[in-house]
């Protein structure tokens, strides 16, 4: 590998570290909500609130990571970032109330535009041939920052359930939640380190006009021989571009009819990848689970394999992306996805819950267990049927506090077939639309236009996810899971109908070819 291309490697792996840091802080939580709502005594509004604090704080921080990427340059605004990222982990392992972790997580949420201008710098440094592979390793660290959250999420609680002397020590019992919380501020600081060493994109030194510093930047990730030509190919595409660098000349040229088209994708793109649930399903993955009937205990332990299957998922289409193309991906993995959502709708659908003596009397350590005995060989057609009961016979602190042990006594469902669903949902949604969307962002906007127009559609991308997160304990309290799987299956085909049409393929094309492609007089 010659030392150039062994460069935009290195570079690319230092900003995807972003990505790692973003997936600790969006799974470590879902580990900790248990304990936090015991603590501060929360109901489903204030657990979505604790959910949707990054998602809230993102929608404010990608309007200032666009202005700040356009003003002081990507890698300012990474270094940024990062340091909201290491206030925000430790804010939220000293949070002493509700309004305070809610304000440590909206800190954290003002980082979440690590992806974005990950990806905007990532696509901005790397040639066009590895460009793909490139951009998606930020997928392939979201998915180490996951699987590594989960599985030091498992190992707390495990540890709080030991008698080892350092456990008594901690208080660990009563503190595991804010440890797990607390963890990713080493990995915060290691990145904020290493951001030092990138160099700054040469497409923003072009779009200020440093154009010396541009053919420097240029020569640490291109040949010598490709460097001029490169330099000349983004020049033109500013000179093509509304010389009038206003927010809302750049806003008006972008959903121009001349965009029309880029405009479709990106907006389909950004609704349609969080219309899934990915991020209700990643952040509130062991309640989820614990639906399923398999306890506190497997309910962590089955959420390692979120974080194992998307890995995979993701590496498998970093391999593929340059060879067979973005548009395959994602045409394929949005049809993955919904049939793997309709298994997981029908799999709830069918599941039905009855408590039986002999489990009541096994329960007699839970507040009010005797008011179960009037719940006995009734069968419920549905789990919003049976908590519903739960809370008239225990009332609602008791009974959302022993949900895990409750439902694995009374379940009668294929945990097999949904465990399946969602772990299939999981890899189709890593394999497609998670990686590729942020690989077509980086992609199909002119130079002077991407620090407005990713953070834009990424902001569009987050807002959607915060409602999902927000609304998802509500839901899952009210409406039931097959309900929000069978919605999360419709948006999703509406979304593959859309992109069907419009969704153009961008493999091996330099970023100005692409411009040529898609945009119209």
């Amino acid at each position: 590998m010659e030392n150039h291309q062994r460069n935009a490697y290195i570079f690319s792996i230092i900003v995807a570290i972003g990505g790692f840091v973003f997936g600790l802080d969006a799974a470590l939580i879902s580990g900790g909500f248990k304990f936090i709502t015991a603590e501060f005594n929360l109901n489903e509004w204030q657990v979505g609130a604790i959910g949707f604090g990054p998602g809230l704080g993102v929608l404010i921080a990608l309007p200032l990571a666009a202005w700040s990427s356009n003003q002081y340059g990507r890698k300012f605004t990474l270094q940024t970032i990062a340091l909201l990222y290491i206030i925000s982990a430790i804010g939220s392992a000293l949070a002493s109330s509700f309004i305070t972790l809610f304000l440590a997580r909206f800190l954290g949420g003002l980082a979440f535009s690590s992806i974005t201008l990950a990806s905007m710098y990532m696509g901005e440094i790397a040639p066009p041939k590895i460009r793909g592979k490139l951009v998606s390793m930020l997928q392939i660290n979201i998915g180490i920052g996951f699987s590594i959250a989960y599985f030091t999420n498992y190992w707390i609680l495990q540890q709080m359930n030991s008698n080892a002397d350092w456990v008594q020590t901690l208080n660990l019992v009563e503190t595991g939640w804010r440890l797990m919380l607390g963890i990713e501020t080493l990995p915060a600081l290691i990145w904020f380190g290493l951001l030092s060493i990138i160099p700054k994109s040469p497409a923003w030194l072009i779009y200020k006009n440093r154009f010396e510093e541009a053919k420097d930047s240029l020569s640490k990730v291109y040949p010598q021989n490709e460097i001029e030509n490169h330099l000349l190919e983004m020049k033109e595409s500013i000179s093509k571009s509304n010389n009038n660098t206003s927010v809302g000349s750049q806003l008006s040229t972008i959903f121009g009819k001349s965009m029309r088209v880029i405009c479709i994708v990106a907006l389909t793109l950004a609704i349609v990848q969080q219309s899934t649930g990915i991020n209700a399903i990643m952040t509130y993955a062991s309640t989820m689970f614990e639906q399923l009937g398999l306890g506190t205990d497997g309910a962590f332990a089955s959420a390692i394999w979120l974080g194992i299957i998307g890995l995979l998922a993701t590496t498998l289409s970093l391999l593929l992306i340059d060879k067979i193309g973005r548009r395959p991906l994602v045409i394929g993995g949005l049809i993955w996805i919904i049939l793997s959502l309709s298994i997981c709708a029908y799999g709830f659908k069918t599941a039905s819950y009855k408590l039986t003596r002999e489990s009541v009397q096994t329960m007699s350590n839970i507040p009010n267990g005797n008011r179960l005995m009037s719940l006995v060989d009734i069968e419920y057609k549905s789990d919003i049927e049976f908590k519903e009961a739960l809370r008239n016979a225990l009332g609602v602190q008791s009974a959302r506090d022993n949900s895990d042990i409750l439902l694995q006594e009374a379940s009668n469902i294929n945990a097999l077939l949904i465990l399946i669903g969602i772990l299939s949902f999981v890899a189709a949604f890593n394999f497609s639309i998670g990686p590729v969307m942020w690989v077509l962002l980086s992609e199909i906007f002119p130079i002077a236009l991407r620090g407005i127009a990713i953070p834009l559609f990424a902001l569009i991308s987050s807002t959607v996810s915060a409602l999902v997160q927000f609304f998802f304990p509500w839901q899952l309290a009210n409406m039931g899971a097959s309900v929000i799987f069978l919605f999360y299956g419709v948006m999703v085909f509406i979304g593959l109908t859309i992109l069907y049409k419009y969704l153009p393929e961008t493999k091996n094309l330099t970023l100005e070819e692409i411009q040529q492609k898609l945009q119209k007089d």
